[in-house]
Formats: C-alpha cells, sequence, structure tokens
C-alpha cells in the first residue's frame, strides 16, 4: 500500500508540472502579440513622406538609419515633420557640407540633422507662429524665427503633418561638428592671398604657377585630364621592328615635350632632348613600334646643379637620360600603390643593366638613395597611354659597383685593358669637327 501511494504522489507530481508549463506558454503567447501587433499603418504619414514628393529628405533618412526609430516615435504619439523641398537639398547646399553628411564616420551628425526637422507633437499651421517646440534631436528646440513655411500642412495623415520649408535646417552642434572636421585649407578666409602652399605629399613648397597672357593657348592639352584607365589601355604592341606601325610616335614625342614648355621649368630637359641630344628621334622611333615610356623629368632647378665633369665626358647627356627612362607605363597613382606595398620596387631603364629603386617616404615615391635622391614633384604631367612623364626634383645617377674582382695569375702590364666606347652626344660631335678643323685638336676619339 505504501508503494502505491509513492506512485501516486509521483504520478500527481508529473501532471502539476505539465499543467503549469501549459498555462505559462499560454501566457506568453497572448502576450507575444502585444509586443508584436504595433506595424507601421499605410495611412501613416512615414509612408506619405517616402512617396511624397521630397525624394530628397526620405533619401537621407534611408541612409541615416532614422526609419525604426521614426516608427518607434509614430507609435508613441503624432509628429510633426519640416520638410525641405528637393531643390534645397540638391542645389542650394554646399557640396563640401554634403559630402560631410554622406560620410559614413559623420552618421551620428546627419542623424541629428534630420531629427531637428521633426517635432514630436502634432503643431498645425495656425499653432505655429510665435511658439518653440522641442525636437527629436536631444537639447536643440525650433521656433518660429528658423523655418520659412511655404507649403503649410503639405501632407496630413492621422499620426503627424509635413510643413514643406523653404530651406535646410542645421543645429548648432552639427554646424559646429562640420567646422572641426573640414580641413583649414578649404577656408579662404583663413588662408591669405599670396600665403605659400605646402605640398601634403612631399611637405615642400609648391612652386607658384606662372602668370598666362589673355588669349593665350592652355597649359596643358584637354585631353591631358584623361588618364588612362581600365577602358583606355595601351593597344597590344605589333612588335620590334614590325612592318606595321600603328602608333605616331613622333607626333606622341612632340607633343608631350610642347607640354613641358607649356607646363613651365622643364625647358632644360626640352633642350637636352631635341637639341643637345637626339633621344627625342629615338623615343618616337620606340613609341611608333609599339613600346611604351615613362620618363623620369627632372626640372630646370635639378639639371642647374649638373657641374661640368659630369657632363664632358663623351656620350654623358644620353647616359644620364637613359637612367631617366622606364620602359613601362607608369602613373604616379601606380608607382605609389607598388611601393606602398612593397616597400622598394626596382624598374628597369635603357641604361642597361642598372635599375632605378623607388621607395615610399613623406607621402610620396622617392627614386634613389642618400644625397643623390629625388622625390615624384610634379605628378602626371602629361600621360597619353603610351608616354608617361613624371617630375621629379633631382638628377638621378646609378649607384657605381664597387665589387672586388678576383685576382688572377696575370700581371696587371700584360692583362689587356677594355674600353668601352661610349655614345656621343651631337653637340659634342659638331664641337670636335668645328675644333679639329681649326687645328686645336687632332681627334675627339
Amino acid at each position: 500500500m505504501s508503494s502505491f501511494n509513492k506512485n501516486y504522489d509521483a504520478t500527481r507530481l508529473v501532471f502539476v508540472f505539465i499543467a503549469l508549463t501549459i498555462c505559462c506558454g499560454c501566457c506568453y503567447a497572448s502576450a507575444l502579440p502585444s509586443q508584436t501587433s504595433k506595424s507601421i499603418n499605410s495611412n501613416s504619414v512615414l509612408v506619405a513622406l517616402l512617396d511624397s514628393h521630397y525624394t530628397e529628405l526620405s533619401e537621407l533618412v534611408e541612409k541615416a538609419l532614422l526609419l525604426q526609430t521614426l516608427e518607434q516615435a509614430v507609435s508613441n504619439h503624432n509628429i510633426t515633420i519640416f520638410a525641405p523641398n528637393n531643390e534645397a537639398l540638391e542645389a542650394q547646399m554646399d557640396p563640401e557640407f554634403k559630402r560631410f553628411l554622406l560620410e559614413p564616420r559623420n552618421l551620428k551628425s546627419l542623424q541629428s540633422l534630420l531629427l531637428y526637422h521633426i517635432v514630436p507633437t502634432r503643431v498645425g499651421s495656425n499653432e505655429w507662429a510665435g511658439r518653440v517646440h522641442d525636437t527629436l534631436c536631444v537639447g536643440e528646440r525650433i521656433g518660429t524665427g528658423a523655418v520659412k513655411v511655404t507649403r503649410p500642412e503639405d501632407v496630413v495623415r492621422p499620426d503627424g503633418l509635413i510643413h514643406g520649408i523653404e530651406r535646410l535646417l542645421v543645429p548648432r552642434s552639427v554646424q559646429e561638428d562640420f567646422n572641426r572636421r573640414r580641413s583649414l585649407s578649404s577656408i579662404s578666409a583663413v588662408l591669405p592671398e599670396g600665403a605659400p602652399q605646402v605640398d601634403p605629399r612631399t611637405h615642400r613648397l609648391k612652386k607658384p604657377a606662372a602668370p598666362v597672357p589673355a588669349g593665350a593657348p592652355p597649359v596643358l592639352p584637354v585631353y591631358d585630364a584623361l588618364a588612362p584607365g581600365p577602358s583606355l589601355a595601351p593597344a597590344p604592341a605589333p612588335g620590334p621592328g614590325g612592318a606595321h606601325r600603328h602608333f605616331d610616335g613622333e607626333s606622341q614625342v612632340k607633343d608631350f615635350i610642347h607640354t613641358l614648355l607649356h607646363y613651365g621649368g622643364y625647358n632644360e630637359l626640352a633642350d637636352i632632348l631635341v637639341n643637345l641630344t637626339s633621344l627625342a628621334t629615338e623615343m618616337g622611333k620606340l613609341v611608333s613600334e609599339g613600346y611604351v615610356l615613362t620618363v623620369l623629368a627632372p626640372n630646370d632647378e635639378a639639371v642647374a646643379k649638373l657641374t661640368t665633369d659630369q657632363l664632358s665626358d663623351p656620350g654623358a647627356p644620353e647616359q644620364i637620360m637613359y637612367y631617366h627612362l622606364i620602359p613601362e607605363y607608369q602613373t604616379e597613382e601606380s608607382m605609389y600603390n607598388s611601393v606602398r606595398r612593397f616597400g622598394k620596387v626596382q624598374y628597369d631603364t635603357l641604361r642597361l643593366p642598372h635599375k632605378v629603386v623607388a621607395e615610399e617616404a613623406d607621402g610620396s615615391v622617392k627614386f634613389g638613395s642618400g644625397e643623390g635622391s629625388a622625390y615624384l614633384f610634379d605628378p602626371d604631367i602629361y600621360t597619353d597611354g603610351r608616354i608617361s612623364v613624371q617630375g621629379v626634383d633631382g638628377v638621378l645617377f646609378p649607384l657605381e659597383e664597387t665589387k672586388e674582382k678576383p685576382t688572377s695569375k696575370v700581371s696587371p702590364a700584360t692583362a689587356p685593358k677594355v674600353v668601352a666606347k661610349q655614345r656621343r652626344g651631337k653637340l659634342l660631335e659638331v664641337a670636335c669637327s668645328i675644333a679639329g678643323s681649326f687645328g686645336h685638336f687632332t681627334s675627339c676619339y
């Protein structure tokens, strides 16, 4: 009998537990619809805003991720929206201020700006004059003097109103945030006229542009602004020495030399390419055969620092310029991305077998090392898809190879001495021939 009572008591406990579980589940199920039953009505003022002619404002509300916040506000009380027209948000807004609002890091500023246009009460046109109302933007109030209503009660719904206003309203907190974050270089009142400007990439003073007289041709051709992209990739080369030349290299070289002259500060380089050497003709032939070139162009200040010893050797100007010609098509963006990713990058030059080393320095690209280095100073002076000209502030020289030669049993007196015959410049050849005719030199070789 005692065992029967124990089993009976256990069975009662199981039935009581099941009954309690079912009861709690029913209570939770009855309470759940009351929490989720609140949904936006199709006749809501929010739906009317998204479907109205205030399209610019509705897009900003969606970008600011405020729909859920406004749904909660509408479910608790009526709201009044002061909506600026599309022209105020599209044409009259400062482009710099619009970029500031649309940056992801400034999401809170965009939300505060939009909430400043919403009053958490129903304010009709006859109740607006002479009053100050709190807005959904915490700590900000809006009054009569700050708003000029152009379309009163433009949209009327059971849970709110929309008044059309003339311009965008900016709360003080957003204006202070914008003034704090924008760059001082864009404020014309701070930067006096004629003040020196510093290049942010090289931290050096920018060279002022030369004055252009009225009626003069443009400094740069229009197509110089069209940087080659994926859709403007260079055509495949027809092959060295091919019979079919698809490119007019002579015209392209002539065009980029004219660009150097109009750009200013590279007259010495243009003189070397055209008068002192025959490199302009050789570069034109290379481009006509399908090759691409990148010219590291030293400016006039750098060329003026060359000494007589550096230019006196036969063929010295050609050898110097060959070291500044890279048989690749590189732009400022491609070179800077390379040195940022890989640290140091070696580029082949036409002065074989020497290579020029590039690395990132001070936010720019530096070529060479030590005292003989040069910075990318005037980027993308000329870019047409075949020839790229990048201005540098120094003349580059290859590092001398100082490798020790292995000892040989042959005595130095009997060892043959091989001297490589360097190519001479056109100007030096003419000078030697003139001097030889007067009897000052017997030979220039």
